[in-house]
């Protein structure tokens, strides 16, 4: 009885602050009507973009994790009792080969935790996916200069190890807890062979890998040249899946499959969307105007003051970036004024969060963790702002 009175006064406020928010809201909309224009605008570009190449084929390898991959397996080389070096590489090695945006590498993310990697290895492939990949920081180095191209790699490659190992000693207590729990698991589970499992996650990631393989440049030849066969690439990759899927799993783990799939993909998929309707509607998407005016943004920018490069990660770790669009918005915002130090800042911190992510993240760890994950990836984008901005390249 207690629980469902607690339910209904949750619903109670819920209605009151609708109330509310409906009944001041001005008769003439304005700005909060470009806002609902991009949010919508935004959800669209959302889904057409990212739903049916990232997202579909993300939630399939989650699947594949959660089924096919044994927690004594992930334990042994991400778990607590892994070599810290073995873990921490890992974890930030496997989630640099993905070169995903933050949203598509979550269901991976959660696969890999729930099967029994360690906090911080796990975080350490959560940050390291959407931060360090070949061709955004090729993409960083050319359009932005290539001193704040390699202070990205240094900054995402150092950050990826520093925070997975804070998370894990301040968790170190309920990380203990679940992972003797993965012990007892493991009695239960029945081996497959490694190289099956091998050959059907490595070709949904080739196909993930290739099917979103950005345009890279004219100058670089060996990147353009895969563009150029992505496609090509990408079916290989979708053929070898649908081969290895049919004729190395028989029905009932494809059906066990099919089903932790379609778990992950109702359990994220919510999240996600409110998170991209959300974003839309407060900054907008690139080069459009929102419900915050993209002029505070940049005048908010300017220089390299503590509270620039503060400003500048909690904006990108609000913000949705769609992979390698942090490039153009960067060179946007320093043309408008923005400094050195908040645009590294901007960088470490945007492509690795973002609202979407964020609660998505929380589902999967829980609040207290999540709050600890944003703070410490603001705090070290703030801080490595600042030291490049000191430092003055430009």
């Amino acid at each position: 009885m207690e629980a469902l009175e607690k339910s209904q006064i949750k619903k109670l406020l819920l209605l009151i602050l609708a109330f509310l928010i409906f009944y001041f809201m001005p008769e003439n909309l304005g700005r909060v009507s470009t806002g609902l224009d991009e949010a919508v605008l935004m959800m669209s570009d959302y889904a057409r973009e990212h739903v049916l190449l990232c997202l579909v084929p993300a939630f399939f390898i989650a699947g594949a994790i959660s089924v096919f991959v044994k927690s004594d397996s992930v334990m042994r080389y991400m778990g607590a009792a892994a070599p810290l070096v073995v873990a921490y590489a890992m974890g930030a090695i496997s989630g640099t080969v993905l070169a995903v945006c933050s949203c598509t590498v979550l269901p991976i993310f959660v696969g890999i935790y729930m099967r029994g990697a360690g906090l911080g290895p796990a975080i350490a492939f959560l940050y390291s996916g959407p931060a360090i990949n070949v061709i955004a920081i090729t993409m960083t180095t050319r359009v932005l200069g290539f001193e704040i191209g390699v202070a990205r790699l240094i900054g995402a490659i150092s950050m990826s190890v520093i925070i997975g190992l804070i998370m894990a000693f301040l968790f170190r207590k309920e990380e203990k807890a679940r992972m003797e729990s993965f012990v007892s698991m493991q009695k239960d589970e029945e081996p497959i062979a490694l190289w099956r499992i091998s050959l059907l996650i490595s070709s949904m990631v080739g196909f993930l890998i290739f099917a979103n393989f950005g345009h890279p440049g004219l100058e670089n030849g060996i990147l353009y040249a895969i563009f150029s066969a992505k496609w090509y690439l990408a079916g290989f990759f979708l053929i070898t899946t649908t081969l290895s899927a049919l004729l190395l799993f028989n029905k009932k783990l494809l059906g066990e499959w099919i089903k932790s799939t379609l778990d992950y993909t109702l359990q994220v998929t919510p999240l996600l969307f409110i998170g991209v309707l959300t974003a839309g509607f407060l900054l907008g998407r690139p080069g459009h105007e929102a419900l915050i005016p993209s002029a505070w943004i940049e005048g908010l920018l300017g220089g390299n003051s503590l509270f620039a490069n503060l400003f500048a990660a909690l904006s990108g770790a609000m913000m949705y970036f769609a992979t390698l669009t942090e490039v153009p918005i960067l060179q946007g915002l320093m043309g408008a004024g923005m400094g050195d130090g908040p645009a590294l800042a901007l960088l470490l911190a945007g492509p690795a969060l973002s609202l979407p992510s964020i609660l998505v993240i929380s589902k999967a760890i829980k609040w207290k963790k999540t709050l600890a994950f944003v703070g410490l990836v603001v705090l070290f984008s703030t801080l490595a702002g600042v030291i490049f901005g000191m430092i003055g390249f430009s």
